[in-house]
C-alpha cells in the first residue's frame, strides 16, 4: 500500500513538471572581485506563464566581506527584476578591503521541449 502511494506521488510530481514551461536563468558578473557563491535566480511564475525572457542588468554595491548591501536596476524585464535582484543580494563575492560597485547580469530564457 505505502508503496503503490510513494509510485503515485512520484507520477503526479512528474506529470506536474511537464506542465509548467522550463525556463533557465544564470547570473554573472563582470567587475573587479570574483563572484564565488552564485545562486541561480528564480524564474518568476508571472514570467514563466507569460513566457517572458530577457537580461535584467544590476549594479550591485558589495561590502568588503562580500555581501551585497544593495542592488541598483539598469535595465531589464521589472517582472524579472525582483528575482535578479534576489539572486544577486543571495551571491557571494570574494572578500575585499573595502566597499566596491559590481555590474551583474542576469539572464532569463524559457527553455523549450
Amino acid at each position: 500500500m505505502f508503496r503503490r502511494l510513494i509510485s503515485i506521488l512520484l507520477l503526479v510530481v512528474i506529470s506536474l513538471s511537464h506542465l509548467a514551461p522550463k525556463a533557465a536563468a544564470q547570473l554573472r558578473s563582470s567587475g573587479k572581485r570574483k563572484l564565488v557563491v552564485q545562486v541561480s535566480p528564480e524564474y518568476p511564475a508571472l514570467a514563466r506563464k507569460m513566457h517572458l525572457s530577457g537580461t535584467v542588468r544590476l549594479l550591485a554595491t558589495v561590502n568588503a566581506a562580500g555581501k551585497v548591501t544593495k542592488t541598483e536596476l539598469l535595465g531589464g524585464n521589472p517582472v524579472l527584476a525582483e528575482a535578479a535582484a534576489d539572486a544577486a543580494v543571495k551571491s557571494r563575492w570574494e572578500s575585499g578591503t573595502a566597499e566596491t560597485k559590481e555590474m551583474v547580469e542576469v539572464k532569463f530564457q524559457p527553455e523549450s521541449d
